[in-house]
């Protein structure tokens, strides 16, 4: 199947194009490289352009004749969507309008949309079904479930066969280690720690240790790269026969904050500063996933669930590019 892999030169973009190729599928990658790097994506043919590009994306789906679209190209972080929300909201919804409606112009139906577990907000239940309330407390969330919700509308036009792939927290090196989490700046956890292991941050904070957890700090659900990728590829399957599908993709496990801190000191044999700070507004104490729709279904279990093995290959990805991809 030829798949236009939107924003395929970022972590998890990279990861499922690798995924496709060594699948026997024919990926092109489409990224305006403002996140993502041409090195991640050096062993892809790939179209330098934004989705904002009417044009360039009608040409773009009729003359590689693509079959599917998989759809990595959001802005992620939470933080800045509070600070920037029309930035927002023009890129994550915006956007993926344009891109929708560049596959409906050309005739192309399946499309995999990359979702978010923060669709959900403050869950009422742990772990969280995907039937759960979709309360999002920030721009991020709203954005994602704002084209969870333009695709279920298109869907029913008959236009449009789509899943909404809910993520937890993605992490690990996929491909052999060979592709890694490389965010300018870093904001996700386990790189972070990675850093202070390899000296590149002075020290580490852990906000909050008054959650009713075992240790008091928040639980995280980490399912790895390559485990997450491998659900797409199933999902993209399924879309043979049906019209609309949402799944959460988790491990189903959580871990806290100071156990991912110690996971990193044993795999790394580091040791670093790390410090206690004040809670930050809206972290729930635990987010898991309950992902037995996605394996009832799709018959998708996790390779990677131990936490050792993520942190590790992460570990051998940082080590090996301590400097992130050679752009």
């Amino acid at each position: 199947m030829r798949v236009l892999v939107c924003g395929g030169a970022g972590y998890i973009g990279s990861n499922m194009t690798a995924l496709l190729a060594g699948q026997g599928h024919e990926p092109i990658v489409f990224d305006n490289f403002s996140t993502g790097h041409r090195s991640a994506a050096r062993q892809s043919e790939f179209i330098e352009g934004d989705l904002a590009d009417y044009e360039l994306l009608v040409r773009t789906l009729k003359e590689y004749k693509i079959e599917a679209v998989m759809h990595f190209a959001a802005l992620i972080e939470v933080g800045e969507s509070v600070q920037e929300p029309l930035k927002y909201y023009h890129n994550n919804v915006c956007n993926t309008q344009n891109l929708l409606a560049a596959m409906q112009a050309v005739g192309v139906e399946r499309f995999v949309f990359s979702s978010s577990a923060a669709v959900y907000g403050m869950p009422e239940t742990v772990p969280i079904p995907e039937h759960a309330p979709k309360q999002p407390i920030n721009p991020y969330g709203q954005t994602k479930w704002a084209v969870e919700r333009m695709c279920h509308y298109q869907s029913r036009t008959g236009r449009l066969r789509y899943v909404s792939l809910r993520y937890f927290n993605a992490a690990g090196a996929g491909n052999g280690s060979r592709l890694g989490e490389d965010h300018r700046p870093e904001s996700h956890l386990i790189p972070r720690i990675i850093q202070a292991a390899m000296g590149k941050r002075s020290e580490i904070k852990i906000y909050g240790t008054d959650y009713p957890t075992a240790d008091g700090t928040c639980v995280r659900d980490y399912i790895h790269v390559d485990d997450l990728c491998r659900a797409h590829l199933l999902a993209l399957n399924r879309l043979q026969q049906s019209r609309e599908l949402v799944y959460n993709l988790g491990n189903g496990k959580g871990y806290s904050v100071r156990e991912v801190v110690e996971t990193v000191k044993r795999i790394s044999k580091k040791d670093f500063k790390v410090t206690e700070a004040q809670r930050r507004a809206g972290d729930a104490p635990t987010l898991t996933a309950d992902a037995t729709k996605v394996k009832n279904e799709l018959g998708w279990e996790p390779q990677l669930p131990e936490l050792d093995k993520i942190v590790a290959t992460a570990w051998r990805w940082h080590t090996e590019y301590p400097d992130g991809y050679p752009d």
